[in-house]
């Protein structure tokens, strides 16, 4: 119970550091912060696998892979 009031309280702390460092950036230099960024619970993102072939699909055929058009959903 006191690990979940402190996962709570970083997550509003994290909010306000966020919105303290988005107002004092420059928006020509730097990227805007979001909350997950300053907050220590945070667990880091997986990234996706696909195979190789997505990549050919996707840059050289320019087709999304399980998009299969306008009419699909009718």
């Amino acid at each position: 119970m006191a690990e979940g009031r402190v996962r709570d309280e970083w997550r509003r702390t994290s909010v306000l550091l966020a919105l303290t460092a988005n107002c004092h950036r420059d928006p020509k230099k730097t990227k805007a912060l979001r909350p997950a960024d300053f907050d220590p619970f945070r667990e880091p993102e997986k990234p996706i696998r696909v195979d190789i072939t997505v990549l050919k699909d996707v840059f050289i055929d320019r087709q999304m892979p399980g998009y299969g058009g306008p009419g699909e959903f009718e």
